[in-house]
């Protein structure tokens, strides 16, 4: 069993993966610790070589697998060091030689950070694997252009964004999105190979409705996509905290959403299908403007499904129900989750809220479909027409984002119209009013008043 401090191991080298910091940079009161806490002890002796001092803490029971509060190990530390008979002593006594501290790195990728060949040598002979990128390459010249160095990326006071999909971290004092990839796509190769086409495509996306694809990290292990980071946060939460929108304010919201799916179901050679379009993978920009965010890995990819989606995949509300059958489906399936987003923006709640998780799948297969409860005018001009029709049960029958976005814009143009005849009227009234008034009290208009009255 595996003990870990609340206390952080700073002498000497640091791990290879973690975030740059002063390499003489030590806690006041480390050695103090050190002396009061064995685990740290034992970290501290790795350090400095000493095989006797180990020998005696290891002999009195030490666990000599203990963690710091950055879960690194006594071998990591060996290894940072090349204390080659350090290394050696500990796997003797069962230390585990692939244990990963807080930022993905193991002892052999630490012994090769700081070229220890000898210690590379060992922990191999005693099975330790590398952690080598799928994706890396041989030759500098064949390194990516989008591939950023992992420690340029700083996650010393990194949070988790929306779903905990990305987390923050700053890459050249610019705060960013990072979102590392699951062992579950790293371990299939037709999944790698067509996620290794994707990210050629992603440096492409260009588009102000769309989350903007920074670079990644494809050489080293753990694999990242980094991408600009929205504070606003996700559509999620703007959602659940406004309840209601005003239909203009739908429509316009729509709008953005609508314009960053027809760029991405556009795009040649083939269209980038989202496939998970649902409130929380929309983000909101500065100005509160939306971005379609999270279409990555899994999603894009061009490799037919061995097997139907769950729903603790993806988010069952916003699915369409070919996507749950093990068929063929194309860029009508986000159209679906369109319909249903615009129609919680008018109603206030996520559809079929009344229901659970896996019952929506299953009303939507049987061509159920949210109600609409809110006032018929919050529907004018042929909005409630067009949730339908991009809900239909038919995928042919759906209308494409293009023709979603030529009436959006003649129902936002209604929705202005609208609102301008009603301004123009009473602004015409106040200012024949005004004029009435200056007439009234002006001297010539008084003069006259008494010319008339003389008469």
């Amino acid at each position: 069993m595996e003990t870990k401090a609340s206390v952080r191991f700073t002498l000497g080298k640091q791990s290879s993966m973690a975030p740059e910091r002063n390499r003489g940079e030590t806690d006041g009161n480390e050695k103090e610790e050190a002396a009061e806490i064995d685990g740290v002890r034992l970290m501290y002796l790795a350090n400095e070589g000493d095989l006797d001092g180990i020998r005696e803490l290891l002999d009195s029971g030490i666990n000599v697998n203990f963690r710091d509060i950055d879960d690194r190990t006594a071998l990591h530390i060996a290894a940072c060091q090349g204390q080659t008979d350090v290394v050696s002593l500990l796997l003797q006594h069962g230390a585990n030689v692939d244990p990963k501290d807080r930022w993905g790195s193991t002892p052999l990728a630490d012994a090769i950070y700081y070229k220890n060949h000898d210690v590379i040598k060992l922990l191999e002979k005693h099975g330790a694997k590398s952690l080598m990128a799928p994706m890396h390459v041989n030759h500098a010249r064949e390194v990516p252009e989008y591939e950023i160095d992992p420690k340029e990326l700083d996650f010393t006071n990194s949070v988790d964004i929306s779903k905990g999909t990305f987390c923050s971290a700053l890459w050249r004092g610019t705060e960013v999105a990072v979102k590392k990839l699951g062992d579950e796509v790293l371990a299939d190769e037709d999944k790698l190979r067509a996620f290794r086409d994707e990210l050629a495509l992603f440096q492409k996306i260009r588009h102000p409705n769309v989350v903007q694809f920074l670079g990644a990290v494809t050489q080293s292990s753990p694999m990242m996509i980094v991408t600009e980071y929205l504070p606003k946060g996700d559509f999620r939460l703007f959602l659940d905290r406004k309840g209601a929108l005003k239909p203009v304010t739908a429509v316009k919201l729509a709008l953005d959403i609508a314009r960053g799916m027809n760029y991405l179901h556009e795009n040649k050679p083939a269209p980038i299908i989202h496939r998970d379009l649902e409130p929380s993978n929309i983000l909101r920009d500065d100005s509160g403007h939306l971005k379609v965010a999270d279409f990555g890995v899994s999603k894009l990819l061009t490799v037919k499904e061995d097997k139907p989606l769950t729903c603790q995949e993806t988010s069952c509300r916003y699915v369409a129900p070919e996507v749950f059958k093990n068929v063929d489906y194309d860029t009508k399936v986000d159209v679906f989750s369109f319909a249903l987003i615009v129609q919680e923006m008018i109603e206030g709640h996520p559809p079929f809220s009344a229901k659970h998780d896996n019952e929506v799948p299953q009303a939507y297969a049987t061509r159920e479909r949210p109600p609409f409860k809110a006032p018929s005018k919050h529907y004018a001009h042929g909005l409630k027409e067009l949730i339908e029709a991009c809900w239909n049960d038919n995928p042919a029958k759906r209308p494409t984002f293009r023709q979603i976005i030529t009436k959006l814009e003649s129902i936002d143009n209604s929705f202005s119209h609208k609102k301008r005849w009603k301004v123009r009227p009473l602004k015409c009234f106040q200012n024949l009013e005004a004029m009435l008034k200056k007439d009234h009290s002006s001297p010539s208009s008084r003069s006259s008043s008494r010319s008339t009255g003389s008469l």
